[in-house]
């Protein structure tokens, strides 16, 4: 194992929670100037002691590197043990990155509770990167439960009109969810002899049974997540509630708590059962994609829509995960990275527009870009990489992992690429209807265009989006080395 002198990846967990737990004693509502301030700095600080991950990181090993342990409850042989590998790496990066547009989402648009709405993106935040850092499984767990705390206190405070039903649907859809992780935790870690320890969990011998009981153990907690079909219900209500900066987050972030659960647990610990039920997986997927995909082109709602393409879009990473080769999970962790920009500039751009009329509803607009042409070149780009539009971050995801498909099952790549159609018929039919044509409402007229800050919020992921779309390289370079060393692993049986 690579280990650095410097703890690199405990900074990154505790310096915005650090910050969060300041903004909280210092914060005051009659100072939100100030508040916000310090979220910033905390937000960037956070994202600093980030750098030094990618920069020092050695993409020639599938070694995990910058790795700390330390005994954390004895009597169990718990761990506090943190490292990242070529995979989890962006993740930690993302989440950082991410923080600091949700800090100047909300800049003006929150005004009452301001401490307590930074400090809990803040917070999150660190738990995040805690959950893609760890390498303990129970540390693991405290993590990724803890995450919710945040989210729900986010979406039940600031939300919309439904938000306690949208919090508490969200809430225990994951816990439920989890519970069952559980148990396969305790049962690994009898089963490798007393030890939490994820890599040691991936040598355990286990018959095919044990096996399959604990992939659908870990899928209970990992699907919800995702969320792939038919658990996703909780997802679009919850998108709708919150607010535009825990929709940016939940989108970008907390969906790939799930995705990453399966690269981290479910494919390297049950091989077997990963090659048995992938059959499974890869129908699930592409329900996701097609069904879902159709779902979102009859939504009246842009936020429901852009939640429902969501799912499509994950459907697309789990189908990457279950083909078994090097290009479709690549493409599966790309799009994973590329989705984090592409969903969080989306409910940004409609952050824009309900700050300006106080409506979602794709029929109370119509000419916007009459009156805001700076925000309809955003909004357009940004559609069309949701659509999977080449040169954007979403074309290179969608098409390694259509590529892998038709590597795996020419039939299965083929029914996956009809995503891109659909993709295309919602992202670009709510564009038409929402920016072109006639002002048929007066207070569309009314409606101003982008200020700098939310030029620069935006400006700043059209920039991530295009880079990723014209030069993927640097991305797919980090994670090459770790994907084909855990397809080598996934294709060795354990019986």
């Amino acid at each position: 194992m690579a280990s650095s002198t410097f703890p690199w990846l405990t900074l990154a967990i505790f310096v915005p929670i650090a910050f969060g737990l300041l903004v909280l004693a210092l914060g005051r509502d009659d100072r939100p100037g100030f508040t916000r301030w310090l979220s910033l700095a905390g937000a960037v600080a956070g994202f600093l002691v980030t750098l030094p991950l990618y920069t020092g990181f050695d993409a020639s090993t599938a070694n995990m590197q910058f790795v700390e342990k330390a005994s954390w409850i004895e009597t169990f042989s718990v761990f506090y043990h943190l490292g990242v590998d070529g995979i989890s790496l962006w993740f930690v990066l993302l989440t950082a990155f991410i923080t600091i547009i949700v800090v100047v989402a909300g800049w003006e648009v929150i005004t009452n509770r301001v401490s307590q709405y930074m400090a809990a993106f803040l917070i999150l935040s660190g738990l995040m990167v805690g959950v893609f850092a760890a390498l303990d499984g129970l540390l693991f767990y405290v993590f990724f439960e803890a995450t919710l705390i945040p989210m729900y206190i986010i979406v039940g405070v600031w939300g919309g009109p439904n938000r306690v039903y949208a919090a508490f649907k969200f809430f225990l859809y994951t816990l439920l969810g989890s519970l069952l992780t559980l148990v396969a935790f305790i049962y690994l870690y009898h089963a490798s002899g007393g030890s939490f320890d994820i890599q040691t969990w991936h040598q355990v011998k286990l018959g095919h049974t044990p096996q399959i009981l604990i992939f659908l153990a870990l899928l209970t907690a990992f699907a919800v997540k995702v969320p792939m079909w038919p658990v996703h219900t909780w997802l679009p209500d919850a998108h709708v509630e919150a607010p535009t900066g825990g929709s940016v987050v939940l989108a970008a972030i907390m969906l790939k708590l799930g995705a990453y659960g399966f690269l981290r647990f479910s494919l390297p610990i049950a091989p077997d059962a990963s090659h048995t039920l992938s059959g499974l997986m890869i129908a699930l997927s592409l329900i996701a994609v097609i069904y879902i995909g159709l779902v979102a082109i009859v939504q009246a709602d842009m936020k429901k829509l852009v939640a429902y393409s969501s799912v499509a879009h994950m459907g697309f990473v789990t189908l990457g995960f279950f083909v078994f080769n090097t290009v479709g999970m690549e493409g599966a962790i790309v799009q994973m990275v590329s989705h984090g920009f592409v969903s969080g500039a989306m409910f940004l751009c409609i952050g824009v527009l309900y700050d300006r009329l106080h409506s979602r509803q794709i029929a109370d607009y119509g000419g916007v870009i009459n009156v805001m042409p700076r925000f309809v070149t955003f909004f357009v780009l940004f559609s069309m990489a949701n659509a999977g539009l080449p040169a954007t971050s979403g074309f290179v995801g969608e098409f390694l992992v259509i590529l892998g498909a038709v590597e795996y099952n020419f039939w299965i790549g083929l029914l996956a690429a009809t995503a891109l159609i659909l993709g295309a018929s919602y992202s670009l039919w709510m564009v038409k209807r929402v920016a072109y044509g006639e002002i048929t409402n007066p207070h569309v007229r009314e409606m101003t265009d982008l200020n700098p800050r939310e030029f620069a919020m935006l400006g700043v992921l059209a920039i991530a989006v295009l880079f990723m779309g014209i030069y993927p390289k640097p991305f797919t370079d980090v994670m090459h080395v770790s994907v084909e060393a855990l397809l080598q692993h996934v294709a060795v049986s354990k019986l």
